[in-house]
């Protein structure tokens, strides 16, 4: 009596839906949402301008770059934090009100300018030690917590248009731009650009200045830009503008705008050649900036 043979299933055999799932699963794995477009092998995913009050629910857990800009997102915290591989996360001109916890450890750019975010804590960025770029420009800040050990590699901070009144403290060692434009700001505290070797571009224009404390950019060895144009320099106050105006003709950085000059470039000491800077307004437009809408939403007051 012959044995029983094995039976094995053939694809002729598998009923047609389940050769269809087993053919087509990963591909359906890598279906861009219908709502957001897709590229780089569907890595690179642009959801801006849909919007959107939700985010999208049928995500790949291995995205690189995510665009969620222009859209109506007001809550995002813990949403984020299972996309492991990303990089890039623009959240830029939406609704909110707290930069999203639970973002991903991964993240060397986070864009989120012209939201309603008014104060950054020390928990919103702790565990951000790959972060290179910071943008929270156009938003209601006033304050930001900042831990400089753990924020190790950012290059790049963006605070432009918000509502500081003082320099923040504490900022993170390896940063080669500060942009602190079009603030409220009034004074440097003694120490706020302490540890700040790399600092090479710094955008201090259209804020409240009068005048700045003796000393207050000497540590900055790398400096190469500084910007303190549409400033209300005290002029007449001898005592306290003459430091500023004296180190201006002695620092090597082009500084654009100097007080109490008519002329808009000084600064340059000693040096040889001068350097081209690609900028008419100062400072480039926020990370987040998207061409294709020109109209930028300004947050609420």
């Amino acid at each position: 009596m012959e044995g029983i043979r094995p039976t094995h299933a053939t694809p002729a055999s598998m009923p047609t839906n389940l050769l269809l799932l087993l053919l087509f699963g990963v591909r359906v794995m890598a279906i861009c949402p219908p709502m957001c477009t897709c590229s780089r092998g569907h890595r690179a995913v642009d959801c801006s301008a849909r919007g959107l009050a939700i985010l999208p629910d049928s995500l790949q857990h291995n995205i690189h770059f995510l665009n969620l800009s222009h859209n109506r997102l007001q809550d995002l915290d813990g949403l984020l934090n299972h996309f492991d591989h990303l990089r890039t996360l623009d959240i830029s001109y939406n609704h909110l009100h707290h930069l999203p916890v639970g973002l991903p450890r991964a993240l060397w750019d986070i864009r989120a300018s012209g939201n309603y975010i008014r104060q950054l804590e020390k928990n919103d960025t702790v565990y951000h030690w790959n972060l290179q770029n910071l943008d929270l420009s156009h938003n209601l800040l006033e304050r930001v917590v900042l831990i400089n050990n753990t924020l190790s590699n950012l290059q790049s901070l963006n605070l432009s248009h918000n509502k500081f009144w003082t320099v923040p403290t504490n900022m993170p060692h390896n940063l080669e731009m500060v942009d602190l434009s079009h603030n409220y700001l009034l004074q440097i505290l003694p120490g706020s650009l302490e540890r700040l070797p790399k600092l090479s571009r710094f955008y201090l224009h259209a804020n409240r200045f009068t005048s700045l404390s003796e000393g207050v950019f000497d540590q900055l060895d790398g400096l190469q830009l500084l910007t303190l144009g549409d400033n209300p320099w005290a002029c007449e106050d001898e005592e306290n503008i003459n430091h500023l105006l004296t180190w201006m003709q002695q620092t090597p950085a082009k500084i654009l705008g100097c007080p109490c000059y008519t002329r808009p470039t000084c600064g340059e000491a000693h040096l040889a050649t001068r350097r081209t800077w690609h900028s008419a307004a100062f400072t480039e437009p926020p990370l987040g900036a998207d061409a294709r809408h020109p109209g930028h939403r300004a947050p609420m007051q």
